[in-house]
C-alpha cells in the first residue's frame, strides 16, 4: 500500500515573482494526513487558507501562469511548486506565502525539489490517494490538444511547435517517476520569444524575469544563457502540466497526450477530470 507522505521540518523559500517582481518568502510546513495542500497569505487580513481542492474554477488563469483563488485570495504561478509537489509525491503540506506570486527562482521546479528534500520526506500511516484514469478524458482549443487515457502508470507525451526555427517542433515522452522528474523534467526552465519579451514588459508582465531564469529564445537559440537540455521547452511545457494537475490535490494514473497545451487548456482538463472525480 502506497502511503501518503508530507515533509518533516519545516524550510523556507525566499524569491522574486517572475510576473510581478515582488519579493516573496515561503515557510513550507509539515501538515497531517488527508489535509492536502493548504496555501496560506500571512500577509492578509486574518491570514486565508486556501485548500487547493476547493479553488474557484472561475479564477484559476491568468497571462503566463496558473492563478489559484477562492473569494478575493489569490495565488499566482503555482505550476513550479506544485510539480515538484507532484513529482516527490508530497501529498500533505502547508504552504505559508507573504504575496501575491510565488518565487520564480531559477525558473524551473529544481530549487523547489532541493528544498522539499532537505526539509525531509516521511510517509504518514494513511493510504494515498491516487486518481485513476478509467476512461478518456480530452479538450482542445483551436490547434491544440490534451487528452488523458486509461493507464498503468503517469506519463506524459508532448509535441510542440512554434515557427521560430530555434525551437520548432520538439516532442518529448517521460513516465513519471521521482527519479526521472527529477533529471528529466525539474531542472528544465520557462521560456520566451525575444520578440515577446517587451510586448510581456508593456503589459505589466515579466517584472521578475531576466536572462538567468528565463530562456528568452533570440534568433541563434538563448540569449545570454545555454540550454540544459537540446529540447528544454518542451519538457519546461511538461513540468507547467504536472503542476497544473496537481490541483486535483492526488497523483494520476494515466497516459496524457499534449499538443501545443498551455495553462488554460491544462485547467480546462483539471476541471473535466475534478467532476469526474466528484
Amino acid at each position: 500500500m502506497l502511503k501518503q507522505r508530507t515533509i518533516k521540518e519545516a524550510v523556507e523559500i525566499e524569491g522574486v515573482g517572475l510576473q510581478t517582481g515582488r519579493k516573496v518568502r515561503l515557510k513550507l510546513k509539515g501538515s497531517p494526513a488527508n489535509s492536502g495542500i493548504n496555501f496560506i497569505r500571512v500577509d492578509l487580513p486574518n491570514k486565508p487558507l486556501l485548500n487547493i481542492q476547493s479553488i474557484d474554477f472561475g479564477n484559476v488563469n491568468k497571462e503566463r501562469r496558473t492563478t489559484l483563488g477562492l473569494g478575493p485570495m489569490e495565488i499566482q504561478t503555482t505550476e513550479h511548486l506544485l510539480a515538484a509537489l507532484s513529482g516527490l509525491s508530497i501529498d500533505n503540506i502547508i504552504i505559508e506565502t507573504d504575496n501575491i506570486e510565488l518565487p520564480g527562482l531559477d525558473g524551473s521546479a529544481k530549487s523547489y525539489v532541493e528544498a522539499l528534500k532537505k526539509a525531509g520526506i516521511i510517509d504518514q500511516d494513511a493510504p494515498k490517494k491516487i486518481l485513476n484514469i478509467d476512461k478518456p478524458v480530452w479538450c482542445k482549443d483551436k490547434d491544440s490538444l490534451l487528452a488523458i487515457f486509461p493507464d498503468d502508470n503517469f506519463s506524459i507525451s508532448y509535441a510542440l511547435s512554434y515557427e521560430n526555427p530555434n525551437l520548432g517542433a520538439q516532442f518529448f515522452s517521460v513516465i513519471l517517476d521521482e527519479r526521472n522528474f527529477e533529471e528529466k523534467i525539474a531542472p528544465a526552465r520557462t521560456f520566451c520569444l525575444e520578440e515577446d519579451a517587451l510586448e510581456l514588459l508593456k503589459r505589466g508582465l515579466g517584472k521578475g524575469a531576466n536572462y538567468e531564469n528565463t530562456l528568452v529564445i533570440g534568433k541563434s537559440g538563448p540569449i545570454k544563457n545555454t540550454l540544459r537540455f537540446t529540447n528544454e521547452p518542451v519538457r519546461h511545457k511538461i513540468l507547467d502540466l504536472i503542476g497544473d494537475l496537481y490541483i486535483l490535490g492526488m497523483p494520476i494514473k494515466g497516459r496524457v497526450v499534449a499538443i501545443k497545451s498551455g495553462h488554460k487548456l491544462n485547467m480546462e482538463l483539471v476541471k473535466q477530470l475534478k467532476q469526474s472525480k466528484e
